[in-house]
């Protein structure tokens, strides 16, 4: 009987191998499951993801485009940003809406908790949706050169479903948000 709560991997020595200030890498020297020993890079990322689904009062969402250096591609997605681990996560979910569409939100849920590839990094996202919005100004950040494009949220699904948004926060918090709100509104 296998007990999945116990960590079938040894781990003999761990170095780092590099390190920013958002992310850390490193290599341990490792025993697998299956007894052979071998490497396991590990990326450290020092902050949690935190997306958001803004829904207004019409059933519109907002989506932010930018081009995403690491793809080397242009990206649309749902707010998102990086919270600061000791910070609570609706607090930074809130900051990350205002900086990138403006808004802020009346009614706050949190409804997805994902990580984004946990064979190598151990982020951990969470999406939220946002209600009852309140239009104001943004607020980007020096490295940002953000569209922001509204659009019926039916449309957003549309776009997960077409392979038109790619990015695994937006994906799973867009096709979670769709279940949500077809449940409350069949």
């Amino acid at each position: 009987m296998h007990d999945e709560h116990v960590n079938p991997w040894q781990t003999l020595s761990t170095q780092s191998v590099y390190d920013n200030p958002w992310i850390s890498v490193r290599e341990d020297q490792v025993i697998n499951p299956k007894g052979g020993r071998g490497i396991y890079g590990v990326v450290h990322m020092k902050n949690k993801a935190i997306g958001i689904i803004p829904i207004d009062a019409e059933g519109n969402t907002y989506l932010i485009g930018q081009y995403r250096y690491a793809l080397n591609e242009y990206s649309w997605e749902i707010p998102m940003g990086g919270g600061l681990i000791e910070i609570d996560l609706l607090e930074s979910a809130k900051r990350e809406l205002k900086e990138e569409t403006g808004f802020t939100a009346q009614r706050w849920t949190n409804i997805a908790r994902l990580h984004t590839s946990n064979s190598v990094t151990d982020e951990e996202g969470f999406v939220f949706l946002a209600e009852d919005l309140i239009a104001g100004e943004t607020e980007f950040e020096e490295t940002e050169d953000l569209k922001i494009k509204k659009l019926p949220f039916a449309k957003a699904v549309q776009m997960v479903m077409n392979n038109e948004i790619t990015d695994c926060i937006s994906v799973a918090g867009i096709l979670k948000a769709h279940k949500i709100l077809r449940e409350r509104h069949p």
